[in-house]
């Protein structure tokens, strides 16, 4: 087992479910943030900025294995080649990375910055392991939150599979202890929902009522989702935790206790 592992990204919605599961594995965790914190529970916080390619060095010194989690609207592609000349200079040994569904086959700029990070981390020399999965649960209730308080409500015309992020980091902690596996088989939900399903999920778990209007996506991104490009319909691994599940313990912990109806 590595000596110390070291998790980019590990504060983020994913890190938090992924560093207790490293610790309870045994390895030493390091995390590397653009936000420094005390050592606590075990684990040792480094502070850089990967897109700007700062602290890294110091970060991946003495690093068996990194688990590549940061990411952002953009710039993925440039962290992760600095994140990767780093980790090949240290002599890292493993180097994990999160990516998404349909990064290869939907033309939006966010997700062709994905798939040259996963190019990145490919071509880098390193033993490698990619786990590509779809939208995390809380993503789509971060999205159906914003758009309930609109008077009327955008549902456009598209299919996800939602996962949730406990079980990728479940997967990911045991593709990290793992041996390098290449691009492993994707991680998706257990079920396929259009935008007006999730909402409509989400309007009933909080209570809320509102009308939705149908939108059509333009363009070459409206034709890959409406073909389904961002799903893995064949040979995904699928989790087991629905969306209404989620909702019922995200939400309807939040509601009211004499129910009703929210404006």
């Amino acid at each position: 087992m590595a000596s110390t592992i070291l998790v980019t990204g590990g504060t983020g919605t994913l890190g938090r479910h992924v560093i207790p599961l490293l610790l309870d594995a045994g390895p030493e965790v390091r995390v590397f943030s653009r936000h420094g914190r005390e050592p606590g529970d075990g684990v040792e916080y480094m502070t850089g900025d990967l897109v700007e390619g700062e602290g890294i060095e110091a970060a991946v010194e003495g690093v068996e294995i990194v688990l590549h989690l940061a990411g952002g609207p953009k710039g993925d592609d440039e962290a992760t080649r600095h994140l990767v000349r780093a980790a090949s200079a240290a002599g890292v040994r493993h180097l994990v990375s999160i990516s998404v569904i349909g990064a290869d086959r939907v033309p939006l700029a966010w997700l062709r910055s994905k798939l040259a990070a996963e190019q990145a981390v490919a071509g880098s020399g390193i033993p490698w392991t990619t786990l590509r999965a779809a939208q995390f649960h809380d993503l789509a209730l971060t999205l159906a939150e914003k758009m309930a308080k609109l008077p009327v409500i955008p549902a456009p015309g598209m299919r996800l599979q939602p996962v949730d992020s406990r079980e990728v980091a479940a997967r990911l902690v045991e593709l990290t202890l793992g041996a390098p596996a290449g691009l492993v088989p994707d991680l998706a939900g257990p079920e396929v929902h259009t935008m007006a399903d999730l909402l409509g999920g989400y309007l009933r778990a909080s209570g809320r009522r509102r009308p939705m209007l149908p939108v059509r996506i333009p363009g070459k991104a409206g034709r890959a989702y409406r073909a389904g490009e961002n799903l893995s319909l064949d040979g995904a691994v699928l989790g087991k935790r629905t969306w209404e599940e989620f909702l019922a313990e995200r939400v309807g912990r939040d509601r009211s206790p004499h129910g009703g109806d929210k404006s």
